[in-house]
């Protein structure tokens, strides 16, 4: 009776080993998801400025080796000269001040299912009451696996 359930259970335990190794084993993702601004129609690029009370559309090549999940964009002050851009060149910055009333634009986009390669166009109003200053413009980009680009850039609205 003993080797009976030994038997048993040494048979649980060939299958479950056995039914773990598998030709068809999925790649594990590990690359990060790429933002490319370098196209001549790609928009806003480093130091770029905007005007108050016009619109202007984002543009981006969206890539990963794999599947794109979303992106989002972040546009805020930059009154105080923080800094968290992505960037090697500095922009011309005007002098610190305190924020009355600073753009703040955060909006996430999903990107269509399945696509490893995705062309963003966002249109995007700039408000006519606003500060007028230096201001970052985050690009943050996700894959499907949860790997994340982001770049930030510096940019002026007059």
């Amino acid at each position: 009776m003993k080797l009976i359930k030994y038997a048993g259970a040494l048979c649980l335990i060939c299958a479950t080993v056995l039914s773990g190794c598998s030709k068809d084993e999925k790649t594990v993702d590990t690359e990060y998801p790429v933002i490319d601004l370098s196209a001549a129609s790609s928009f806003p690029k480093q130091c770029s400025e905007l005007k108050r009370g016009e619109t202007f559309n984002f543009k981006a090549l969206l890539k990963d080796n794999a599947k794109l999940g979303s992106f989002s964009l972040d546009i805020h002050h930059n009154f105080d000269h923080h800094s968290h851009s992505t960037e090697v060149n500095s922009c011309n910055m005007d002098p610190v001040k305190a924020p009355v009333n600073p753009m703040l634009y955060i909006r996430s986009f999903p990107i269509p299912d399945g696509r490893n390669s995705f062309e963003a166009d966002v249109e995007i109003a700039v408000p006519s009451d606003i500060d007028p200053g230096d201001y970052h413009f985050m690009i943050l980009l996700t894959d499907a696996e949860g790997w994340q680009t982001i770049k930030g850039l510096s940019i002026k609205i007059k």
